[in-house]
């Protein structure tokens, strides 16, 4: 979308079940900051969560690469075809904006929800302007105008009730506000984005441990890999299983993955266990020896080293445990086919707790790294070599940055989950990000 002041962009409040709140939406043109307020008070006052659906033109340019492809017979791309269809029949601005049939749609999921669904799911980037800022930036949404008016879509009919793929909804009222009860599309749009999410940073992970390996030749740290990374094809199969409501069954090799994951799991929480002991015992307040720091974080110094290796493994195995903890998560939603958000939200946040944990543990090896003030190594002699003195610099500006972008208790935001949809009906769902 060009950067239009006069840009409409109509808006859905889609629900996940029937809501009692007070006549918050109206049929009034809203601007950005009146939806973002919206929101905060709906995610207050609504007794289930409420989602809101924006459509855009579709940008020019858009690296679909980033998403995970959903054809035209899939039950998310059904139930959004039938809220456009059917909203178009009872709204001229959806009709309007609907009528290419395809669109970039943003989903936004209140940050209530977004902490039942784990923190560590959907972190924001560190800002490097401001201590404890955060950036709020949505990726492919660079064509997006901040400038539009938002146009609230209500009495239509729905995109799909709690019954599943071939249900349909109801409009549950509350004064003159219509919110759309599409809990199976709320659903499946923010497993879908959780899954890319955690697709996207396991891919950043492969990148910088190959990148590590070829500078050390460790066997041991390239089958840990392999072993990881081989699990990516079960759990693939089983993503597309069931967003086709199917059952998972041996034959996708999802168990074996999932020991695998769990063997990496524990092998991070013995190194973590580790370097927070070693850093238990460096003095307080007194600078530590190169070498000294290099026997419990080995190659730390290093921008290739041992150390960095098993950060990035142990960032793999969380990134694919949360993927297959959406799947676990859809497939118990699915078994109680009439409750299926609460569900989702329970089933996810048990298990996300304990890998929010060891990011967040992690994190803080980080941060204690990062603050130590490094000394030059014992010696009988006055003066440093050249060659010391920079290896000194380089490797306490590396150590420095290792705290760069890490935030331990990070603040749950809203969930923004874009979804671009093609004429044919097809979509392609992007990673859920900080809204």
């Amino acid at each position: 979308m060009t950067d239009d002041r006069k840009a409409i962009v109509p808006v859905w409040t889609l629900a996940t079940g029937d809501v009692r709140v007070p006549a918050l939406v109206g049929d009034e043109p809203m601007t950005a900051e009146r939806l973002a307020e919206l929101r905060s008070v709906l995610a207050v006052l609504a007794d289930e969560p409420i989602a809101t659906l924006e459509v855009h033109p579709l940008p020019d340019k858009l690296d679909r690469s980033r998403g995970i492809p959903l054809d035209a017979a899939s039950p998310l791309a059904e139930h959004l075809s039938k809220l456009i269809t059917q909203s178009a029949r009872g709204s001229s601005v959806a009709a309007t904006a609907t009528a290419a049939g395809e669109g970039l749609y943003r989903m936004v999921v209140p940050a209530k929800v977004a902490a039942q669904l784990g923190q560590g799911i959907v972190r924001p980037m560190a800002s490097k302007v401001a201590a404890g800022g955060i950036h709020g930036v949505l990726v492919n949404s660079t064509g997006i105008a901040a400038q539009a008016t938002f146009v609230p879509v209500g009495k239509a009919a729905a995109a799909g009730a709690v019954g599943g793929a071939g249900a349909t909804a109801g409009v549950a009222v509350a004064g003159s506000a219509a919110f759309t009860v599409a809990a199976p599309l709320v659903l499946m749009a923010v497993a879908m984005g959780l899954s890319a999410n955690a697709d996207h940073k396991r891919q950043q992970a492969i990148e910088h441990i190959t990148e590590l390996l070829e500078q050390l030749h460790e066997q041991k740290l390239d089958d840990e890999r392999s072993e990881l990374d081989g699990c990516r094809d079960a759990i693939d199969k089983a993503t597309a299983v069931l967003l086709d409501q199917g059952k998972l069954g041996v034959s996708l090799g999802l168990d074996s993955a999932v020991h695998a994951i769990s063997k990496a799991l524990a092998a991070a929480d013995r190194r973590l266990a580790k370097w927070q002991s070693a850093l238990d015992k460096l003095p307080d307040g007194k600078a530590v020896e190169i070498g000294t720091l290099n026997k419990s974080f080995p190659g730390v110094d290093d921008h290739g080293g041992t150390f960095r290796t098993h950060l990035e493994l142990a960032a793999l195995a969380i990134a694919l445990k949360r993927r297959v903890i959406v799947l676990q998560a859809v497939e118990h939603a699915q078994i109680d086919p009439g409750n299926l958000f609460e569900n989702f939200a329970r089933a996810l946040k048990a298990d996300q707790q304990r890998l929010d944990k060891l990011e967040s543990s992690i994190a803080g090896v980080l941060e204690r790294l990062s603050a130590l003030e490094l000394a030059r190594t014992s010696s009988l002699l006055p003066l440093m070599h050249i060659g010391d003195v920079d290896r000194l610099l380089r490797a306490a500006n590396g150590l420095h940055k290792l705290g760069d972008g890490v935030m331990v208790n990070s603040p749950t935001t809203d969930v923004a989950i874009e979804i671009a949809r093609n004429k044919d009906g097809s979509v392609v769902v992007f990673p859920a990000l900080p809204a």
